[in-house]
């Protein structure tokens, strides 16, 4: 396609929209534009290609204004500076009007070959997110092991039997990419948040790992860590996040409890030492007095920190916004 005056259609009237996240990718990125679009015209499907560069300080974004000069269904944005892959999935899924959403790394690991096979169980199979599992990967030991070990956490933790969590390869139905609310690093958790939006018709579709053919990784080993923190920051959210109390009154209330108990007993150990006439010691004396006070004091302060999270989810309108530099493409009638 090289018609520049083809007007794209709104939103939700075009079968798919590809989000390519990206770093510094100038090198991969014509091979990849061109290889999706030989794909989307060899099935009709009507599409757009959406380029997110992340604040890249190579000539990515010379390469996307290239590339979307000859092709009307590509368009870009350019963050002023970088905020990370969610940051870029995030606009993406706001900004997408393809009535199914498909991510993919712009490394051309991910084969854009797979596109037929996850719009067709979206489509046709009915699923509200499919993820790509790169079963056969071509990483060294260091990697796929961590990997292994941090997936098989990842399903006992959150309840989602995926096999590859962290795959950029993934497809969703467009009212479900727009109810994420993705910031942070929360891009490997996506599957769990359609989940606990109540989506739960998640499938896995085994897809092809290519080497990677120009570049080197963006990430290190320490994204398994950070990735591991941050399911255990969402779970605690999905479940407590709306119901802050709950979990501060339930362990304040408890810790509250142990410590007037024990001042109790503590107290009354000594009035019945003094009625007996036996030795006793004041209760200064007693480092259980201490602990005793201070099971009270930590009881109030959480049952404040409750009640402060209670005022601030009742009042809270949480938006995630990310300073946008430039785009280039179409989107008209589009809020980004």
């Amino acid at each position: 396609m090289t018609n520049r005056d083809k007007k794209m259609p709104p939103i939700n009237l075009i079968d798919i929209s590809v989000i390519v996240p990206l770093y510094n990718e100038e090198e991969s990125l014509p091979e990849l534009c061109e290889w999706i679009e030989r794909v989307m015209d060899e099935h009709r499907f009507s599409y757009e290609v959406l380029l997110v560069d992340d604040g890249s300080n190579d000539n990515s974004w010379a390469v996307i204004e290239h590339l979307s000069a000859r092709n009307s269904a590509l368009r870009g944005i350019r963050f002023s500076r970088n905020y990370g892959k969610s940051a870029a999935l995030h606009t993406g899924f706001q900004t997408a009007r393809g009535k199914v959403i498909i991510t993919m790394d712009a490394d051309l690991q991910d084969s854009p070959d797979e596109i037929p096979g996850l719009y067709r169980m979206i489509t046709q199979e009915g699923y509200d997110l499919v993820s790509g599992w790169k079963k056969v990967r071509y990483d060294p030991v260091s990697k796929t092991i961590p990997t292994k070990l941090f997936n098989a956490a990842a399903r006992w933790i959150s309840g989602v039997p995926l096999h590859d969590f962290n795959c950029g390869l993934k497809a969703y139905r467009s009212n479900v990419a727009r109810s994420l609310r993705v910031y942070g690093e929360l891009h490997r958790w996506l599957p769990v948040l359609a989940k606990w939006n109540g989506f739960r018709r998640i499938g896995e579709k085994v897809v092809q790992h290519r080497p990677r053919k120009y570049g080197s990784t963006k990430f290190g080993l320490e994204r398994f860590l950070y990735g591991f923190l941050d399911l255990l920051t969402i779970s605690f959210i999905n479940r407590f996040g709306k119901r802050p109390m709950h979990i501060f009154g339930a362990f304040g209330a408890l810790s509250f409890l142990v410590g007037t108990v024990m001042t109790l007993w503590l107290a009354g150990d000594k009035i019945y030492s003094i009625a007996t006439q036996q030795k006793f010691r004041n209760l200064t004396d007693d480092p259980k007095f201490f602990l005793a006070l201070i099971a009270i004091v930590v009881g109030v302060q959480l049952f404040v920190a409750g009640f402060i999270g209670e005022l601030l989810t009742t009042n809270s309108d949480r938006t995630t916004e990310y300073q946008i530099r430039e785009r280039v493409g179409e989107f008209e009638n589009v809020r980004i």
